[in-house]
């Protein structure tokens, strides 16, 4: 398939492949992008895709959705086109991407289906696909065949006896409870917890975490599903979808303040004085942690300025491996490489659990109140010590040529250390930073950290000005 010629007609339905992306199916809700009469075809296409690389002429599909609005016919239709071709489905119904996952194995099938768009505004809904073992399909590894699969209509025939449709309950109870068995038995403190789900899925599991845990003082925000999301948008790696929490938890007096995205896969966490915990001092925990049970275990974090965590890992005995950013790719890599743990600056955490490798939410629950627990001290002054480096966040830069920019930044900072794994990344003594282009967008992505407030500042307006000239 030509990724550029995006544009189809299959069946009378205007088809837009560019949705297709890297890691999940992804597109606003409107003709061409997504629709019910797509998530049909998908249905088949999945079908016919999981039946070719398993050589099964039954398979199993697990499929599962969010709380969006149109999520709930869009599985309809789903479900339509995988059992017209036979497929047998488990349908676990409204559950958390992280849920989702676990279902995939609990229910011992093929592949996977999530109706959801993450953290994306209410105009989106997508689907992200897994095979047995929760294993992501990426762009890479499935995806795009897919799409081509659409384009062609080239779907295995109908099956003479149409599969089946399970409805599977109490789902979530058994994935939390997974998790948590995963951590072990601690001492849990007894905190007041300020929490914000976002409108999103995270609720259906930190209510399990708070019911199975014994956590009583626990004071919810925005947690009804509302795939509207009326209060802020669902993404709180991004700071103004933060502010709630950080001003619930000093306004009650909170001991730890935690906030979810809208599928519930990516988790922060707010310390005593309101402030969120930087995601690479919360990824270095949770490796000690892991570490504890792994011992000398090499832990994963991605390629985007994270240094403490390397500091962490090291201090606890594991050896800290670099990763690209994206979940199918990390992923990938744990595999591969035999990575016990991993973890994304994005707030994503990834756990090799018995049945497979995917996002822990409860699990790093469980693991920052152990470690509470063992400190016996406020949060704020237990990360205190980890606040090492400064930090200039993650800056975005449109730019017309994200090439050509990227070869000046290469150019200019040509006496530091280079690494191409993802994007470019250039490291001195006092300053390191990656650049990285956006996969759909005309947009350059700069992370920059140093070793104190001042060179940050200096280095990042110095990095910026090369990436805008």
């Amino acid at each position: 398939m030509n990724p550029n010629n995006f544009s189809h007609f299959v069946n009378g339905m205007e088809f837009n492949t560019n949705i297709f992306k890297a890691y999940d199916i992804r597109g606003i809700l409107k003709e061409s992008e997504i629709t019910n009469q797509l998530a049909y075809h998908l249905g088949k296409a999945v079908a016919t895709f999981l039946k070719n690389e398993t050589g099964k002429e039954q398979i199993v599909v697990t499929v599962g959705r969010d709380m969006r609005e149109t999520s709930p016919v869009l599985q309809v239709e789903l479900m339509r086109g995988l059992t017209e071709l036979g497929a047998h489905v488990r349908d676990i119904g409204l559950v958390s991407t992280p849920t989702f996952y676990y279902g995939v194995g609990e229910t011992n099938a093929d592949g996977g289906v999530m109706v959801s768009a993450s953290h994306n505004p209410a105009e989106y809904n997508g689907f992200k696909l897994t095979r047995a073992s929760a294993v992501p399909i990426s762009g890479d590894t499935g995806i795009r065949e897919l799409a081509d699969l659409i384009v062609r209509e080239d779907y295995d025939a109908p099956a003479a006896e149409p599969g089946t449709i399970e409805t599977i309950e109490g789902i979530s109870a058994r994935a939390a409870k997974m998790q948590l068995e995963y951590v072990g038995a601690f001492d849990v403190p007894k905190l007041k917890i300020a929490a914000d789900s976002s409108n999103g899925m995270g609720a259906e599991y930190l209510d399990e975490v708070f019911r199975q845990l014994g956590l009583e003082d626990v004071y919810r925000l925005f947690w009804e599903f509302d795939g509207t999301f009326p209060n802020h948008h669902a993404d709180p790696l991004k700071a103004e979808n933060r502010v709630d929490i950080e001003a619930h938890v000093k306004e009650i007096g909170a001991d730890l303040g935690i906030v979810t995205d809208g599928d519930g896969d990516r988790i922060f966490f707010v310390d005593n004085t309101g402030k969120t915990i930087d995601p690479a001092i919360v990824r270095g925990i949770l490796a000690e942690e892991v570490l504890k049970d792994h011992p000398g275990a090499k832990i994963g974090r991605d390629i985007r300025p994270g240094r403490v965590t390397d500091d962490m890992i090291k201090e606890a005995g594991g050896t800290p491996v670099m990763t690209r950013v994206g979940h199918s790719l990390i992923k990938e890599q744990m595999r591969k490489e035999d990575l016990a743990f991993a973890g994304e600056s994005s707030g994503h955490f990834y756990y090799r659990f018995q049945d497979g490798i995917y996002d822990g939410p409860v699990a790093a629950i469980a693991q920052m109140l152990k470690k509470i627990s063992e400190a016996g001290k406020p949060v704020a002054e237990i990360i205190a010590p980890y606040y090492r480096y400064a930090h200039s966040g993650e800056i975005n830069f449109e730019v017309e040529d994200k090439q050509a920019a990227m070869d000046k930044v290469r150019e200019k900072f040509a006496d530091g250390e280079l690494s191409e794994l993802d994007g470019i990344t250039i490291t001195f003594e006092d300053f390191w930073f990656n650049v990285r282009p956006s996969n759909t967008e005309p947009v350059l992505r700069l992370n920059l950290e140093a070793v104190d407030e001042a060179t940050m500042q200096t280095r990042r307006d110095e990095v910026a000005v090369v990436i805008q000239s």
